[in-house]
């Protein structure tokens, strides 16, 4: 049976992982596994990339490498079991498991315990790594819990030791009667990236990188293996490289699976299509005191048409009452953009100018033909805007609506800040180098950068530095939230996607960002 790496780990575990989710769906193409699982540490950040780039393998005529999403679970006391949800219905309860422990902490930190795995945990297959001295006591609780569910992670360190590790690991497996699974526990996608991997771990831990000292990469091993590499790897313990795949079998989600349910909008006995009808004529009547011109009668009369047929009318109605709200507490707010094609727009206050007025078209706004919900953008003034950003958390609660995420990465100037300061560089040469970039995003340093700086390439650790800035660029740093990018749901939020606090308090956001979403 082929193997199936369970538990890999990416630089969405910041300044951890070394390899972009989308490096290891690649990698494992090229090596013929015939999937993979993503495992952030308490955290699911980065599966729809992976998901996404693994599509695009296939739609391009390569090897279908199915994404199985995961979450490398670690609790306060250091207990950590990677969560396969099996179905649906388990993918909802490791978001809300996930989003707990975010809840309860700061931003970037999650608070677990065992006994919230127990809570959340069914209909998952939970992988057990044995890395805390107490665990065995914790495998014996999960497995009580979800019989027939656990396995205990069997992984190389590389020492030279694996094979006497594996034999006592084998005994104690078959004391608490769970079976074991072969992993590699990668933290790149490929050798190539070892050096990176001591930078990022530098720049998490403060230091230089000769400073590491046993926190160092030792090689360059703990990457992702084909199958060949594991069994060669694994000889005597084969079954556990087969077991791999055995339980890949059992884990049938997927992202595609995931749909998303707008707000109904009902209130009051009214329908969201009574309701829209009825507002967006009370504003005609408010905006044309002295009578509703025909023109303007007949294009509402078509714009409602086309909404109910494309059933937006919940969406116009939740703009409205934001707008509404606004309004109301004397907050200034426009509408703008292609909004201002739509009498409908016009009518519950959204924008101020009627387009009956120009030449303006409304299936510019909205067309069937397009298949894709209207873009209503509305601006509302700076030092009131947490006003209405805090009603919108009061009206549809913290379960069903959250920010975007927005995701930090490592730009020219800070990647070179940064892998300057741990690779030893004095500031002066990292500001130097820094000042050579112009923009901010996507671009590589090299000899031209070095020379305008005055630095001499052939001068090893420069040349080495310059490079892994390079590697740097693009890695994410961490997450942000969105200015005002709102998601809002008619169920809970969180059986879809983890909440995490974010750094401005009362602030909460969802871990994928926009670009995640539309993906999705």
């Amino acid at each position: 049976m082929p193997f199936v790496e369970l538990s890999a780990l990416s630089n969405f575990t910041f300044l951890t992982g070394a390899s972009h989710p989308e490096d290891y769906v690649m990698r494992a193409a090229e090596m013929g596994l015939d999937a993979i699982a993503i495992a952030d540490v308490n955290s699911v950040a980065g599966i729809v990339r992976a998901h996404t780039r693994a599509r695009e393998v296939a739609r391009d005529g390569g090897p279908r490498v199915r994404l199985i999403p995961a979450a490398r679970m670690v609790t306060r006391e250091g207990f950590t079991a990677t969560a396969l949800p099996r179905d649906r219905a388990a993918w909802g309860r490791l978001c809300r498991l996930i989003t707990l422990g975010r809840r309860r902490a700061v931003k970037g930190t999650c608070d677990l315990g065992l006994q919230d795995f127990m809570d959340w945990g069914a209909g998952m297959e939970w992988l057990i790594h044995p890395a805390s001295d107490d665990w065995q006591a914790g495998a014996r609780q999960l497995a009580g819990a979800f019989a027939g569910a656990c396995h205990i992670v069997m992984a190389p360190r590389y020492d030279g030791q694996d094979a006497g590790r594996f034999a006592r690991l084998a005994g104690v497996a078959k004391g608490l009667g769970l079976p074991l699974v072969a992993s590699g526990l990668p933290v790149m996608h490929h050798g190539s990236r070892r050096r990176l991997l001591d930078v990022l771990t530098a720049v998490r831990l403060g230091c230089r990188v000769e400073e590491l000292g046993r926190n160092a990469a030792t090689n360059a091993e703990q990457r992702l293996r084909s199958e060949s590499e594991m069994l060669r790897v694994f000889k005597g313990q084969e079954r556990a490289v087969q077991a791999s795949h055995e339980l890949s079998l059992r884990l049938k989600f997927s992202l595609d699976e995931l749909r998303y349910e707008y707000p109904s909008e009902i209130a009051e006995g009214e329908t969201a299509a009574q309701r829209l009808a009825r507002l967006a004529q009370d504003g005609l009547h408010w905006r044309y005191p002295y009578g509703i011109p025909d023109k303007v009668s007949a294009q509402v009369d078509h714009e409602l048409a086309l909404i109910a047929k494309l059933k937006y009318e919940p969406y116009f109605l939740t703009v409205h009452d934001i707008v509404h709200f606004a309004r109301d507490r004397g907050i200034l707010c426009q509408g703008r953009g292609s909004a201002a094609n739509s009498i409908v727009c016009y009518a519950l206050g959204v924008t101020s100018v009627s387009p009956e007025i120009g030449t303006m078209v409304f299936e510019r706004f909205v067309s069937e033909a397009r298949n894709e919900p209207p873009d209503i953008d509305v601006d509302f003034e700076h030092e009131r805007r947490e006003e209405v950003i805090q009603h919108i958390y009061a009206k549809y609660g913290r379960n069903r609506a959250g920010l975007c995420a927005t995701v930090i990465h490592f730009r020219p100037r800070m990647a070179i800040r940064e892998v300057g300061k741990v690779m030893g560089l004095s500031q002066d040469v990292t500001a130097a180098l820094a000042k050579t970039i112009w923009g901010s995003w996507g671009r590589e340093l090299g000899a031209k950068e070095a020379a305008q700086a005055g630095i001499d390439l052939t001068d090893p650790l420069m040349a080495r530095t310059i490079k892994l800035a390079d590697q740097m660029i693009g890695m994410p740093r961490h997450l942000s939230q969105h200015v005002g990018g709102f998601i809002l749901t008619e169920n809970a939020l969180t059986q879809t996607v983890p909440i995490g606090n974010g750094a401005m308090p009362d602030r909460s956001f969802i871990e994928w960002d926009k670009d995640d979403i539309d993906e999705l």
